[in-house]
Protein backbone atom coordinates (compact mmCIF):
# COMPACT_ATOMS: atom_id res chain seq x y z
CA UNK A 1 0.00 0.00 0.00
CA UNK A 2 1.63 3.58 -0.85
CA UNK A 3 0.94 6.46 1.19
CA UNK A 4 -0.62 8.99 -0.28
CA UNK A 5 1.52 11.37 -1.07
CA UNK A 6 4.43 8.78 -2.33
CA UNK A 7 3.41 9.72 -6.40
CA UNK A 8 2.13 13.14 -5.96
CA UNK A 9 3.70 14.95 -9.09
CA UNK A 10 5.03 18.18 -7.11
CA UNK A 11 7.28 15.60 -5.08
CA UNK A 12 10.72 15.51 -6.25
CA UNK A 13 12.34 11.97 -6.74
CA UNK A 14 15.79 11.51 -4.64
CA UNK A 15 16.52 11.11 -0.86
CA UNK A 16 14.85 14.01 0.91
CA UNK A 17 17.23 16.67 2.11
CA UNK A 18 18.16 16.57 6.49
CA UNK A 19 18.57 19.04 8.70
CA UNK A 20 19.84 18.43 12.37
CA UNK A 21 19.42 20.33 15.55
CA UNK A 22 22.21 19.87 18.01
CA UNK A 23 22.48 21.54 21.90
CA UNK A 24 22.84 20.65 25.05
CA UNK A 25 20.14 18.71 27.61
CA UNK A 26 17.38 21.16 28.39
CA UNK A 27 18.48 23.58 25.68
CA UNK A 28 14.76 23.30 24.26
CA UNK A 29 15.42 21.21 21.03
CA UNK A 30 12.56 19.54 21.41
CA UNK A 31 10.43 21.94 21.52
CA UNK A 32 11.70 24.46 19.29
CA UNK A 33 11.35 20.99 16.63
CA UNK A 34 7.58 21.18 17.83
CA UNK A 35 6.77 24.71 17.08
CA UNK A 36 8.66 24.70 13.37
CA UNK A 37 7.02 21.42 12.07
CA UNK A 38 3.69 23.05 11.30
CA UNK A 39 5.29 25.81 9.80
CA UNK A 40 7.17 23.46 7.60
CA UNK A 41 4.05 21.35 6.82
CA UNK A 42 2.26 25.10 6.03
CA UNK A 43 4.38 25.95 3.35
CA UNK A 44 3.39 22.40 1.89
CA UNK A 45 6.62 20.45 3.21
CA UNK A 46 6.30 16.97 4.27
CA UNK A 47 8.49 16.72 7.41
CA UNK A 48 9.72 13.22 9.16
CA UNK A 49 11.87 13.25 11.73
CA UNK A 50 14.47 10.85 13.41
CA UNK A 51 15.53 11.27 16.65
CA UNK A 52 18.50 9.55 18.24
CA UNK A 53 17.06 8.44 21.61
CA UNK A 54 19.32 6.58 24.21
CA UNK A 55 20.06 2.50 23.53
CA UNK A 56 17.10 1.72 26.60
CA UNK A 57 14.21 3.26 25.08
CA UNK A 58 11.07 1.10 24.51
CA UNK A 59 7.95 2.61 22.31
CA UNK A 60 5.76 -0.47 23.67
CA UNK A 61 3.88 -1.09 26.43
CA UNK A 62 4.03 -3.99 29.05
CA UNK A 63 1.12 -6.05 29.16
CA UNK A 64 0.35 -5.06 25.69
CA UNK A 65 -0.08 -8.05 22.59
CA UNK A 66 2.72 -6.35 20.73
CA UNK A 67 4.92 -5.80 23.85
CA UNK A 68 4.12 -9.71 24.57
CA UNK A 69 4.73 -10.79 21.44
CA UNK A 70 8.25 -8.60 20.81
CA UNK A 71 9.65 -10.06 23.99
CA UNK A 72 8.57 -13.98 23.99
CA UNK A 73 10.95 -12.97 20.96
CA UNK A 74 9.63 -11.73 17.17
CA UNK A 75 12.51 -9.64 15.55
CA UNK A 76 9.66 -7.66 14.27
CA UNK A 77 5.88 -6.50 15.58
CA UNK A 78 4.19 -4.23 13.40
CA UNK A 79 1.13 -2.81 14.90
CA UNK A 80 -1.47 -0.58 12.56
CA UNK A 81 -4.58 1.15 13.10
CA UNK A 82 -6.74 3.09 11.11
CA UNK A 83 -4.39 6.01 12.58
CA UNK A 84 -1.17 5.32 12.70
CA UNK A 85 1.07 2.68 12.37
CA UNK A 86 4.54 1.39 14.14
CA UNK A 87 7.00 -1.25 13.25
CA UNK A 88 9.42 -1.90 16.31
CA UNK A 89 12.59 -3.71 15.60
CA UNK A 90 14.88 -5.82 17.71
CA UNK A 91 18.71 -5.11 17.04
CA UNK A 92 20.05 -8.10 19.53
CA UNK A 93 23.28 -8.20 18.67
CA UNK A 94 23.25 -6.70 14.99
CA UNK A 95 24.81 -2.60 15.15
CA UNK A 96 22.93 0.65 16.06
CA UNK A 97 21.19 1.50 13.07
CA UNK A 98 22.93 4.75 11.23
CA UNK A 99 21.27 8.13 10.28
CA UNK A 100 21.39 7.09 6.84
CA UNK A 101 19.64 3.74 7.13
CA UNK A 102 17.49 5.48 9.51
CA UNK A 103 16.27 7.92 6.92
CA UNK A 104 16.33 5.17 4.00
CA UNK A 105 13.77 3.09 6.48
CA UNK A 106 11.40 6.69 6.25
CA UNK A 107 8.36 7.16 3.81
CA UNK A 108 8.31 9.59 1.41
CA UNK A 109 8.88 13.26 2.19
CA UNK A 110 10.62 16.79 1.37
CA UNK A 111 12.53 17.26 4.34
CA UNK A 112 14.09 14.97 7.30
CA UNK A 113 14.20 16.91 10.68
CA UNK A 114 17.38 15.46 12.89
CA UNK A 115 17.65 15.31 16.37
CA UNK A 116 20.28 13.66 17.99
CA UNK A 117 23.35 12.33 16.00
CA UNK A 118 25.49 14.98 16.85
CA UNK A 119 28.35 13.87 14.89
CA UNK A 120 26.75 13.37 11.86
CA UNK A 121 27.80 16.14 8.75
CA UNK A 122 24.75 17.15 7.82
CA UNK A 123 23.68 21.47 8.34
CA UNK A 124 22.14 21.90 11.56
CA UNK A 125 21.03 24.86 14.32
CA UNK A 126 22.41 25.00 17.65
CA UNK A 127 19.75 25.65 19.62
CA UNK A 128 21.40 27.60 23.13
CA UNK A 129 20.23 29.12 26.32
CA UNK A 130 23.23 30.57 28.13
CA UNK A 131 21.12 29.95 31.66
CA UNK A 132 21.98 25.86 31.17
CA UNK A 133 25.16 26.95 31.44
CA UNK A 134 27.12 25.07 28.67
CA UNK A 135 29.52 25.84 26.31
CA UNK A 136 28.53 26.55 22.57
CA UNK A 137 29.00 24.44 20.19
CA UNK A 138 29.51 26.07 16.73
CA UNK A 139 32.99 26.64 17.13
CA UNK A 140 33.53 22.88 17.22
CA UNK A 141 31.07 21.49 14.43
CA UNK A 142 31.57 23.08 11.46
CA UNK A 143 28.23 21.84 10.20
CA UNK A 144 25.89 24.48 12.14
CA UNK A 145 25.22 26.63 10.28
CA UNK A 146 23.45 29.01 12.93
CA UNK A 147 22.59 29.24 16.57
CA UNK A 148 18.89 29.71 18.06
CA UNK A 149 19.01 31.56 21.03
CA UNK A 150 16.82 33.45 24.11
CA UNK A 151 19.55 35.68 24.45
CA UNK A 152 20.86 36.45 20.97
CA UNK A 153 22.47 39.71 22.79
CA UNK A 154 24.95 37.97 24.19
CA UNK A 155 26.38 36.42 20.70
CA UNK A 156 26.86 39.41 19.33
CA UNK A 157 29.55 39.31 17.08
CA UNK A 158 29.45 35.26 16.65
CA UNK A 159 30.45 34.25 13.15
CA UNK A 160 27.40 32.41 12.26
CA UNK A 161 24.03 33.95 12.04
CA UNK A 162 22.06 34.02 15.35
CA UNK A 163 18.47 34.19 15.37
CA UNK A 164 16.26 34.32 19.03
CA UNK A 165 13.55 31.56 19.52
CA UNK A 166 10.97 32.99 19.03
CA UNK A 167 11.58 34.30 15.44
CA UNK A 168 9.91 30.67 14.13
CA UNK A 169 9.29 32.19 10.98
CA UNK A 170 13.05 33.11 10.19
CA UNK A 171 13.95 29.54 11.55
CA UNK A 172 12.00 27.65 9.66
CA UNK A 173 13.11 29.80 6.30
CA UNK A 174 16.80 28.98 7.36
CA UNK A 175 15.73 25.13 8.29
CA UNK A 176 14.14 24.73 4.56
CA UNK A 177 17.04 27.25 2.97
CA UNK A 178 19.98 25.03 4.32
CA UNK A 179 18.45 21.86 4.36
CA UNK A 180 20.92 19.38 2.31
CA UNK A 181 21.40 15.81 1.05
CA UNK A 182 23.18 13.39 3.84
CA UNK A 183 27.04 13.36 3.08
CA UNK A 184 28.39 9.91 1.77
CA UNK A 185 29.19 7.72 5.10
CA UNK A 186 27.17 9.16 7.04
Amino acid sequence: MERAHANRPDRPGGPPRAFGFAGWSGSGKTTLIERLIPVLVGRGLVVALVKHAHHDFDVDQPGKDSYRHRKAGAREVLVTSSARWALMHELDDAPEMTLAEAIATLGPCDLVLVEGFKAAPLPKLEVYRPAVGKALLHPQDPHIVAVATDDPAALSGAPIPVIGLDAIDALATLVAARAGPLSAGV
